[in-house]
């Protein structure tokens, strides 16, 4: 590639998808994701304390999430991508050179505020440079390839992560993960970032009391954000926090235990199919949107209900129906915000996200004392259902409001 092409916009948007595919293989190749939880029973922990290490991990993301955001507005949105990484390194190297309760606690907190960090200020910076460019047709595309990769770079952590273990144990793959999150914060630095014309003087004054405001009054005063924002945490948490329980869902559903994985990968598979799919919906109308929803729901039930291996197929394809219906939700907010608090907006997406996965992990648990894995699974596509049916009844025949590819 010449100089001059690089220069070009197609050149400089090329070069910014780049930079984020590989800032999010980076960020999400984790080798301690597969043997976290082995560490902490290694050292004592009892499931009591594991599970309040991870309520300690999400209400860390919740509190956070927010001012995280207003915070990338008022100040930089690369300056926060390049130092979430470094706080998870942080964590993770905490955890392995002193393991106790409260050194897990800590990390887990390091590690929730490197996601806090993330949310809203990526979406943000890549949908501002883009819109720089005059290419945001390209947001849907960029951010669904994004999205598989990450999902492909927690496959490749996994697959890697069992040798690694077995060379050096929980060091070795503790100093993996350390520098991988390393790698990130250095292809973080090399993120353009513009701010669009006059969003510099309207957030400088008051500064992050100032964002904030702008944040809010947008989220309130704008009927079509608003119905945005709402949307992002409706689609994406239930599926997102479902996720967690497919390894269950296998073995209720009869598949052996070494098998298990296998299902984890085509489910995974699934799920980055929809992101990189996503791009082929951009232009869905409400109704389109709604009919992506209601194929995800048939999908999930009667997968889940099938109670037989093959049915795993299904519940694929249902995430991956819903990876792209998540996407397409954060597509139409980024295009719905006008003012400067892009990333603000989106981290009240994230905040509802976040406390609807809350919702979820302990409606899970209390459903789990009366019913099995696949009733909870096929019950779960309800609430699509019914969202399908509110959007379709309610949507127009056309997208509204949508600026024209650059």
């Amino acid at each position: 590639m010449t100089t001059s092409s690089l220069r070009a916009p197609g050149g400089r948007a090329k070069r910014l998808a780049a930079t984020l595919y590989a800032y999010t293989f980076l960020d999400e190749f984790v080798l301690l994701y597969p043997f976290y939880t082995l560490l902490f029973v290694d050292t004592g922990l009892s499931t009591a304390e594991i599970s309040s290490l991870l309520v300690v991990w999400s209400l860390t993301s919740v509190v956070m999430e927010v001012p995280s955001g207003v915070w990338a507005d008022a100040v930089s949105r690369r300056g926060l991508l390049a130092l979430a990484p470094l706080l998870a390194a942080v964590g993770f190297g905490l955890w392995v050179a002193a393991p106790s309760y409260w050194v897990f606690a800590a990390g887990f907190g390091l590690w929730g505020a490197s996601g806090a960090l993330q949310s809203g200020a990526l979406e943000a910076l890549v949908y501002t440079e883009l819109d720089h460019l005059d290419a945001t047709g390209r947001y849907a595309a960029v951010m669904g390839r994004a999205r598989a990769i990450g999902t492909g770079a927690v496959m490749t952590s996994m697959a890697v992560a069992a040798p690694v273990f077995a060379l050096g144990g929980y060091p070795l793959v503790a100093v993996g993960s350390v520098l991988a999150c390393v790698l990130a914060t250095a292809v973080a630095l090399t993120f353009p970032e513009h701010r669009l014309r006059g969003q510099r003087e309207e957030t400088s004054p008051g500064g992050y009391v100032a964002t904030l405001r702008a944040g809010l009054r947008e989220a309130r005063a704008d009927r079509s954000t608003r119905r945005a924002l709402l949307l992002v945490p409706a689609v994406t948490a239930l599926w997102g926090s479902l996720e967690e329980y497919v390894p269950l869902l296998a073995v209720g559903a009869g598949v052996a235990t070494q098998v298990v994985p296998l299902v984890v990968l085509l489910v995974s598979a699934g799920i980055a199919a929809g992101g990189v799919l996503a791009a082929t919906g951009r232009r869905f109308t409400d109704r389109e949107f709604a009919a992506l929803l209601a194929f995800g729901a048939l999908a999930l039930g009667a997968g889940a209900a099938s109670g037989v291996a093959v049915g795993f197929v299904a519940v694929a394809a249902a995430f991956c129906a819903f990876q792209m219906a998540g996407v397409l939700a954060d597509v139409r907010l980024q295009e719905s915000i006008t003012g400067p608090a892009r990333a603000t907006v989106t981290s009240l997406a994230g905040l509802g996200t976040e406390l609807g996965a809350i919702l979820v992990y302990g409606g899970y648990a209390a459903a789990s004392a009366l019913t099995d894995h696949a009733t909870i699974f096929t019950v779960s596509a309800v609430p699509y259902a019914v969202l399908a049916l509110v959007l379709f009844l309610g949507g127009s025949r056309s997208r509204r409001a949508v600026r024209e590819p650059g």
